[in-house]
């Protein structure tokens, strides 16, 4: 399991910008859990704004893994920054998807004052879990879209 960058014309049909200050995820600290992504450019939030970050990222896993996006607390708790699906969930096979699976994180200002943050600083952590399937699982659909693509696939 890794982290690796898309690619740099997937990133830029996103709406990224700055391809050069893409950085991989990584922990702050050797009992961390999370593996912190960087903002690759400055953000303005505004007060009850919704804005998707392309963080020009994507996660190889492994097949009975996923990976859990959820907002740094203290983004969290001082400014009322929360993920719009409030907990995103990046599925091992998002990464053979049409986009490459470009990870994009839809940030929503719940807090009463607009929120500036500046390139390089973290902003969400992704936990790399297990899962496991019921014994009567019989999925076998594929996935062909990227993004929020799951319920359009089948």
């Amino acid at each position: 399991m890794k982290f690796e960058k898309v690619p740099k014309t997937q990133y830029i049909a996103d709406g990224g910008k700055n391809y050069d200050d893409v950085t991989l995820p990584a922990r702050a600290t050797s009992g961390s859990a999370g593996y912190d992504f960087f903002l690759p450019c400055d953000l303005d939030i505004e007060i009850g704004q919704k804005i998707t970050v392309p963080t020009g990222i994507r996660c190889k896993l492994d097949e009975n893994a996923f990976l859990a996006v959820f907002p740094k607390s203290g983004l969290g708790v001082r400014y009322g920054l929360n993920l719009a699906n409030t907990i995103g969930i990046v599925d091992s096979d998002y990464y053979g998807a049409k986009n490459y699976g470009h990870i994009l994180i839809t940030l929503v200002n719940n807090g009463d004052t607009p929120i500036n943050l500046s390139k390089g600083k973290a902003f969400v952590q992704g936990i790399i879990m297990p899962y496991l399937k019921t014994e009567d699982d019989d999925a076998s659909a594929k996935r062909t879209g990227g993004h929020g693509s799951t319920e359009k696939s089948f």
